[in-house]
């Protein structure tokens, strides 16, 4: 199994990235979020983190190896979660996800099921599955936009996420609690611990 590609950004067009890694191209399918950011970067030396799966029908025998293909982890395991949702899938997620992860992530937290059903081929059944399955995991990806802005350092994903988590378990709404992290990340970006986060967070509070 290819987990990632390495490799010259050649052709990108509406649901694909063309990468020139060797001898080889590679098509590799891609969702409208990833397909956004990778627009500058036609002509140039690519990253994606990869998944397989056969694409067709397996009655008529005729399946097709495809790849499809992500900036980071993060994304990848976010397209994996929704792929897992009862009648989504890969091909269906692909169509969908259109928006970036952070908004989709916060609407199935947020359970708002009329912002999800605004996505292509997702509609208000299909949303309440998506909530109903995925609800309270996707805080992590909510944040994830910030984790990108604030560089490579591992630790502040999780410091942001746990604090995240506190403020959810003090009563505050999750739209409430991201804005209130992210604002103290920004002016203590090298937070060293949750502790201090909040602290933080709470200094802001008084201003």
């Amino acid at each position: 199994m290819i987990t990632k590609i390495t490799g010259r950004l050649v052709h990108l067009s509406e649901a694909a990235a063309t990468i020139a890694a060797g001898p080889f191209e590679y098509e590799v399918l891609i969702p409208e979020f990833v397909r956004r950011q990778l627009q500058a970067s036609v002509g140039q030396d690519v990253s994606l983190r990869t998944i397989e799966y056969l694409d067709g029908n397996p009655q008529q025998g005729r399946l097709v190896p495809r790849m499809v293909g992500f900036m980071n982890e993060a994304e990848l395991e976010f397209f994996n979660s929704v792929c897992q949702v009862d009648g989504v899938g890969v091909r269906k997620a692909l169509r969908a996800m259109v928006r970036p992860v952070r908004e989709v992530a916060t609407a199935i937290e947020e359970q708002d099921i009329k912002q999800l059903s605004t996505l292509p081929g997702v509609g208000p059944a299909m949303a309440e599955r998506i909530v109903a399955k995925l609800r309270r995991k996707m805080a992590k990806f909510a944040l994830m936009v910030d984790r990108a802005e604030l560089g490579t350092d591992t630790t502040k994903p999780s410091i942001a996420e746990d604090a995240y988590e506190a403020l959810l378990s003090l009563g505050h709404h999750s739209s409430e609690a991201r804005e209130k992290v992210e604002s103290a990340l920004k002016s203590l970006p090298k937070a060293k611990s949750v502790d201090e986060l909040l602290m933080e967070v709470y200094r802001r509070n008084r201003e």
